[in-house]
């Protein structure tokens, strides 16, 4: 399978796929597909990086991905021994090129335009995900209906973005793997100091050279995704664990200053570290 771009197995007579995957971990490395991506977690939570932005999943959620999006699930592996998720994937094309612009379906034009960000459903989420589950025992017509249905309530429902960037177009495979290669150091080593010049070689490029080919990637600096991610940590950590300091949490996410760790929170999550953990832990 390659990293950069990802093809999605299709069968020649079926224009919406559906997939399981069931196991230790998902796959784990950052990649992309024309096909926009509907997503329900029913076992696991990790890290979800999708294009610009790092985000939390965990059990229950469903995440659509819009069309070319870089993404990864990045399963935290000492939370669960399993992790299961039910995905169905198509194109906006797929049907005919006209087919989502008749004025029967202006009601799911609302979907469309917020998968460009990749979303996370907050609302009608039990209602979907019985749509996901059963899709696979019906008819193709049945598919294509419950498919509609499943528009219909996510352009409805309350949503969160995903990301921040929309991105318009295609990695190349070199192009893919680089990438790739920058956030998979970045995810298993984000607990210890990554300098510019590391990372940069890890990409095979020099200082400047790097700097610049992130942020016009990413639309951020390098040091603003790490910060992000250490903090998407630290929130994983300060949500589930009573036992551990916040300022140990602040050292095991790779921050060796409290100070900059409870700056840095407050200026991605907008409340102190230890508001934030009041919240969850009460």
């Amino acid at each position: 399978m390659k990293a950069l771009p990802f093809k999605i197995p299709k069968h020649e007579t079926s224009n919406i796929i559906l997939q399981e995957d069931h196991d230790v971990i998902f796959y784990d490395r950052l990649h992309q597909h024309e096909e926009i991506q509907i997503s329900l977690i029913l076992e696991g939570e990790g890290t979800l990086i999708v294009g610009d932005t790092v985000n939390y999943y965990t059990r229950g959620d469903i995440v659509i991905i819009g069309s070319n999006i870089p993404h990864v699930f990045k399963s935290d592996r000492g939370v669960h021994q399993d992790s299961h998720m039910m995905s169905l994937f198509f194109t906006r094309g797929a049907f005919g090129n006209r087919f989502f612009e008749m004025e029967e379906l202006k009601e799911v034009a609302a979907f469309f335009k917020r998968s460009e960000y990749g979303f996370k459903v907050n609302s009608h989420r039990k209602t979907i995900a019985r749509f996901i589950m059963g899709i696979d025992k019906r008819s193709k017509l049945d598919i294509l209906i419950n498919l509609l249905q499943i528009l219909k309530l996510c352009a409805r429902a309350s949503y969160t973005s995903l990301s921040s960037y929309v991105y318009d177009k295609k990695f190349s495979v070199n192009e893919g793997e680089r990438i790739r290669n920058v956030f998979e150091y970045t995810m298993n080593h984000f607990e210890k100091d990554i300098s510019l010049e590391t990372i940069a070689s890890v990409a095979n490029m020099t200082k400047n050279a790097f700097c610049k080919y992130f942020k016009k990637r990413t639309n951020k600096t390098y040091i603003e995704f790490l910060t992000e991610l250490r903090i998407e940590k630290a929130c994983q950590l300060l949500t589930k664990t009573k036992d551990l300091q916040i300022s140990e949490i602040a050292e095991t996410c790779g921050f060796n200053n409290i100070s900059n760790f409870n700056r840095q929170f407050k200026k991605v999550k907008h409340h102190a570290p230890s508001h934030y953990k009041s919240q969850f832990l009460q």
